[in-house]
């Protein structure tokens, strides 16, 4: 028996700074883009030592083709009699309300609810998320490879339908709760994150646009935008106290409360280049959570690359400096 599993000294061992409560999320969606819809979520709520306290599921009719049902199983007639998102937003909020969101590659799940609720024109209550695959690399798990049979398989956890929200949320947190005693053990710092919530949202349609590529085969069915290449030449890094110029090279990280698509629409209407990678070349990272462990942070951060929040950038964007224009 270790000390955290006695009941006499898990009191005094464990760590203060923890959170109170979890709530383990697991959505199954139409794809994988920004305008790809929730078909089913499940949440197990945890207390604050990762006991399960309950858990629940629904189906959600996402109002479109349910995309790629070889992986999830949900068909159009199965989803058709299933509650809109609308009319489970508020059981959903209980759920998550005052815990932090855990999920396995969770910046996915929570873009995903965040979007559901914007189109709704609520807000979720969640305020911190965190990444079962982070805590894995923090407690330096010798996994093979990061998805979520592998931590399930260390772990002795049995799966029983895989892309199965209830099941995969199920295995999620019975993997949870022996990582959060050992990083409780060992004193490790959970890789916490804020979330911040959708505050502008344009939805987009779910057929696909003009610049757009979308496909919904076995092997590759991530819709996937081009934009046209930024006509001015990058003039460089941006200088803080100076405004940014046409051809700049800008790369995002993290949350925004604007929609990321619409923040970088509005990048590339100002006559800024958007990097979808940081290098060497860009000229700005845009981040509200400069101390996370992101490759972009990091590299940013590596190669002195100037770094602003949601906010400055937005200020920024009012007055970008056009390229000179030369005579005939």
């Amino acid at each position: 028996m270790t000390m955290l599993d006695d009941p006499q000294t898990a009191a005094t061992v464990w760590p203060a700074a923890y959170p109170q409560g979890y709530a383990v999320v697991d959505v199954e969606t139409t794809g994988l883009a920004r305008d790809d819809r929730i078909i089913s979520a499940a949440v197990y709520r945890l207390d604050g030592r990762g006991n399960v306290e309950d858990h629940w599921y629904t189906l959600v009719n996402p109002e479109r083709d349910p995309g790629p049902v070889w992986i999830h199983g949900l068909t159009s007639d199965v989803l058709e009699g299933a509650p809109l998102f609308p009319e489970v937003a508020a059981e959903f909020a209980t759920r998550l309300d005052g815990r932090v969101l855990v999920a396995h590659n969770a910046i996915f799940d929570w873009q995903m609810i965040a979007r559901e609720y914007a189109r709704a024109e609520r807000v979720a209550p969640v305020r911190q998320r965190l990444c079962t695959i982070a805590l894995s690399k923090e407690l330096a798990l010798p996994l093979p490879n990061h998805k979520l049979e592998s931590l399930a398989a260390h772990f002795g956890v049995v799966q029983q339908r895989a892309h199965h929200a209830l099941d995969d949320a199920r295995v999620l947190a019975e993997a949870f709760r022996p990582s959060l005693h050992a990083a409780a053990r060992d004193g490790v710092r959970l890789p916490l994150l804020e979330c911040r919530p959708l505050t502008e949202w344009s939805d987009a349609p779910a057929t696909p646009r003009v610049g757009y590529q979308a496909s919904y085969r076995q092997t590759s069915w991530r819709p996937s935008r081009k934009r046209p290449a930024c006509p001015y030449p990058n003039p460089g890094r941006y200088e803080p106290g100076k405004p940014l110029a046409q051809g700049m090279r800008v790369a995002f990280s993290g949350d925004t409360s604007v929609d990321r698509e619409l923040l970088e629409d509005r990048a590339a209407d100002a006559g800024l280049h958007v990097a979808t990678s940081l290098s060497r070349l860009t000229s700005l990272l845009v981040t509200n959570d400069p101390d996370s462990a992101t490759s972009k942070t990091v590299k940013a951060k590596s190669f002195g690359t100037p770094v602003v929040d949601e906010a400055a950038f937005t200020q920024l964007l009012r007055d970008v400096v056009p390229v000179p224009q030369t005579g005939d």
